[in-house]
């Protein structure tokens, strides 16, 4: 199996990071990675905004925790509370994708370049839309304008970024979920 493929299927979803910071160099091949995907028409509606400032993403988890003790629903504040409240489960890294209106496919395919470029360099991550969460409450605007998102940009999707506090392991595939057709 090739190295690629290998990443693919030994990445997981990690919940809990250690406070252990990624090296500054392996942030930047990360972001590169992010910008080397491919988009519709090449016209690559994204930005990407690493994030390590430990305060900002406790303000963000805290606000955005605010904000799911208010959700009628209360299964995703549950499973955060069991998290300590920590949305973003303690990862040293937030990579913040915002995206020019209707471009998800192409934030999708970001993500999938993060995380498979991650994995690839022994990197932990989890693809968390409810990072978003905190920016749907009244401090939103705020948290977007320190971001820097340009006008007219919306929350795309967010990739934590770092290494595992305990082990986790890789989904097994579903083959049956393939079908060909001749």
């Amino acid at each position: 199996m090739n190295e690629t493929l290998k990443a693919i299927a030994a990445r997981y979803s990690c919940r809990d990071y250690s406070d252990k910071p990624v090296d500054k160099n392996l942030l930047e091949s990360l972001a590169k990675a992010a910008v080397q995907s491919p988009s519709a028409m090449n016209n690559q509606p994204w930005r990407i905004v690493v994030i390590t400032d430990q305060n900002f993403i406790s303000e963000m988890d805290a606000e955005g925790f605010r904000i799911l003790s208010g959700w009628e629903d209360k299964s995703l504040y549950e499973a955060v509370k069991a998290r300590n409240g920590a949305i973003c489960c303690g990862a040293p890294c937030l990579i913040m994708i915002p995206v020019s209106p209707g471009a998800g496919m192409d934030c999708g395919i970001v993500c999938q370049s993060i995380t498979i470029a991650a994995a690839s360099l022994g990197i932990n991550s989890l693809i968390c839309w409810q990072a978003g969460v905190a920016l749907s409450g009244d401090k939103g605007p705020g948290f977007m304008a320190r971001m820097g998102f340009p006008e007219g940009y919306e929350f795309g999707m967010a990739v934590l970024i770092g290494y595992e506090n305990s082990p986790g392991i890789a989904h097994e595939p579903d083959l049956s979920k393939i079908s060909y057709m001749q």
